[in-house]
């Protein structure tokens, strides 16, 4: 199954009367990045997560949330006691080397990371519903990376099929290109008025339908082709290989176009590079 690396998921539960929400937001990236948002009391359980998603995950830059509220009908202030303690040893210290410093606002205090404490530190209950629903999220962020990774995968074989038509075209064109550019050598020859000796007539030609030929560009482009359709329908991961395919059937549609001597083949040329774009733009959100 192929897999986007762009989804969102969210996941939320209650316990120990408190409501948590899991929000998770994926996008493309090179390697497999993860940020993690939490509450300080529930900062122990981020090993735990990050190792859940890496072992899920291959690639896309992760960003996970989690929010804990309090659930009561009479709000509560909880104080962290050993963190407000350390605060103000700090702030007493800060006060003896500079006197000048005025006091503290209590709300200043408040406001400190940690000081408010909505979610107990010693609550093992809390800490594994949380881990719990971390996977719950990530099972549904997997299904909707699957999910568009399949539709990217329909796109990316409507494209391949494309290809193949313009190679069909391209082939037919490319036989008569010797005659091409001998019609076009005589009638230069007739426009200068001047005589060439029929061996060396021939020479020249042969010469620049060696040039034009593009027959062996043809042939990579459907070896390239059919292997990024038979890695599309392998096991992933897909997206390295299927950007090395695009970089290698890009390289050929260049040379194509560059050895193009008829309108009809250059045409067709650009038409295989906005394909071949097309691909590499939907290749760049494959995991």
């Amino acid at each position: 199954m192929m897999f986007s690396m762009t989804a969102f998921a969210r996941a939320e539960a209650t316990a120990q009367n408190r409501h948590l929400v899991w929000e998770l937001r994926s996008v493309n990236h090179r390697y497999l990045e993860t940020n993690f948002r939490l509450p300080d009391a529930l900062r122990q359980i981020e090993h735990i997560v990050r190792d859940q998603a890496r072992a899920h995950l291959k690639r896309g830059k992760l960003d996970c949330s989690l929010h804990v509220d309090l659930i009561s009908d009479t709000p509560r202030i909880e104080l962290n006691r050993p963190v407000l303690l350390q605060l103000m040893a700090a702030i007493e210290q800060v006060r003896r080397e500079a006197p000048e410093i005025g006091a503290v606002s209590p709300i200043d205090l408040l406001r400190w990371p940690g000081v408010l404490d909505d979610t107990p530190a010693d609550d093992q209950a809390i800490v594994v519903a949380a881990s719990e629903l971390f996977e719950e999220a990530l099972t549904q962020l997997i299904q909707a990376r699957g999910r568009e990774g399949e539709q990217l995968k329909k796109l990316i074989s409507d494209r391949l099929c494309e290809i193949d038509t313009i190679i069909t075209d391209l082939k037919p064109l490319t036989e008569d290109l010797a005659k091409l550019q001998k019609e076009k050598l005589l009638q230069k020859v007739a426009d200068l008025n001047i005589n060439l000796e029929p061996a060396r007539l021939e020479q020249e030609v042969a010469l620049l339908a060696q040039k034009a030929d593009v027959a062996e560009e043809l042939d990579r482009l459907s070896i390239h082709v059919e292997e990024a359709r038979n890695h599309a329908n392998g096991s992933g991961p897909h997206g390295r290989r299927l950007d090395f395919l695009t970089q290698e059937l890009n390289r050929e549609a260049n040379t194509l176009g560059a050895k193009s001597v008829t309108p009809q083949t250059s045409q067709r040329a650009v038409d295989l590079k906005v394909i071949v774009e097309q691909i590499r733009e939907q290749v760049q959100n494959i995991e």
